[in-house]
């Protein structure tokens, strides 16, 4: 029998440098056959839905990218909220909205939308960031990346753009506000009982929240700019704010901003000079606006003053030709202009245009 021979130790020090990598190389990005589409819409919410509705309608192969998850705006409202509006006002894609009552809760406002897009089989990537459009009318490049970083490559003849605006929030602009006691959105009571909270805005996201907490628990500071509570506010809780303010149970500091944010304190500016008071938490509820720098990264022309993307009033193509825009970024910096009501018809002005421009069903080989 033949002895075993062990292999011979290769020394270290002896492998040659070149043969050892300091980094992989990075995968870089390829389209696979099922990213190829005809329409891509960047959003998720009422209007991008609607639109992705409208466009397979058409007989056209449709993919929707959003960042978060599917309506993720109305997912962000306030737990308990209830829409101002009513159920048929909401509704997309010629779907009832059936609900318990005259005016719907952000609980069946999810619902009804999942509904909708499970029963249009509406192709939806969620938490993928769309991060660059290249390319020109009928041969876009999109890439987006996931949660863990991965790179998404896309190509489509036609672009919707459908973020809205509820992603990025008014800031205060004053010293202190990125403690992270201070928060932009609310959800829900429960953290702040017992607790010395301002709340920052006069219209219904400030309104509603200074309720809620106030009657959690919460002691409760209103700040508003304004002289009153604005008269947009919903009719049955401005009466109830306007009580709570008279009877003193809710503190308000109306023609007043926050002048400076501390850890157990706030500084407020008020027609009377600085008043300082006692606080755990401050909720700036003042307003949101669109991602302005990604329309522009598009090659979308803004407005000067209201930052409206360019486009046409009729068929919402914008300045670059095959990119559409729809919902409330129309309106630019005019958020209160288009609501879901309104921006969900967006997506039959949109498809009355691919109607011309794309014939249904077409050989997407003419891409490759």
């Amino acid at each position: 029998m033949l002895p075993l021979m062990k292999a011979p130790l290769q020394d270290a020090s002896l492998a040659a440098p070149e043969y050892v990598p300091a980094t992989l190389p990075r995968k870089q990005p390829r389209a696979h056959p099922d990213s190829w589409t005809d329409v891509l819409v960047i959003g998720a919410g009422p209007t991008g839905l609607a639109c992705a509705i409208e466009a397979q309608k058409l007989g056209l192969k449709v993919l929707v990218l959003d960042k978060g998850c599917l309506v993720n705006a109305v997912y962000n409202y306030p737990t308990n909220m209830t829409f101002f509006t009513t159920p048929e006002l909401l509704e997309i894609g010629d779907i009832p909205f059936a609900c318990a009552s005259q005016k719907p809760t952000r609980q069946e406002a999810l619902e009804y939308y999942r509904r909708v897009t499970e029963h249009y089989h509406v192709h939806i990537s969620q938490y993928q960031w769309v991060k660059t459009v290249t390319g020109q009318d009928g041969d876009f490049r999109v890439t987006a990346t996931d949660r863990s970083g991965k790179i998404h490559d896309y190509r489509t003849k036609k672009v919707i753009v459908s973020t809205g605006y509820y992603d990025l929030a008014n800031k205060l602009e004053a010293p202190g506000e990125d403690l992270p006691k201070v928060l932009h959105y609310y959800k829900e009571p429960y953290p702040y009982y017992d607790s010395d909270v301002v709340v920052v805005g006069g219209k219904n996201s400030a309104a509603e929240a200074a309720l809620d907490l106030w009657r959690h628990g919460a002691r409760v500071t209103l700040v508003h700019r304004g002289e009153n509570i604005s008269p947009g506010v919903k009719y049955w809780v401005r009466p109830d704010l306007e009580n709570r303010i008279k009877n003193s149970e809710i503190t308000a500091f109306f023609k007043s901003t926050v002048q400076e944010i501390g850890v157990d304190q706030v500084v407020l500016k008020t027609p009377k000079g600085p008043t300082r008071i006692a606080n755990d938490f401050v909720f700036a509820l003042i307003g949101y606006h669109p991602d302005y720098d990604f329309l522009s990264s598009l090659g979308l022309e803004l407005s000067d003053e209201q930052h409206r993307p360019v486009c046409d009033p009729e068929t919402l193509e914008s300045n670059v030709p095959g990119i559409y825009v729809a919902g409330v970024i129309v309106a630019g910096s005019r958020t209160s202009e288009i609501f879901i009501e309104n921006g969900r018809f967006h997506g039959k002005q949109i498809a009355a245009h691919l109607r011309q421009k794309l014939k249904p069903n077409r050989d997407r080989s003419e891409l490759e």
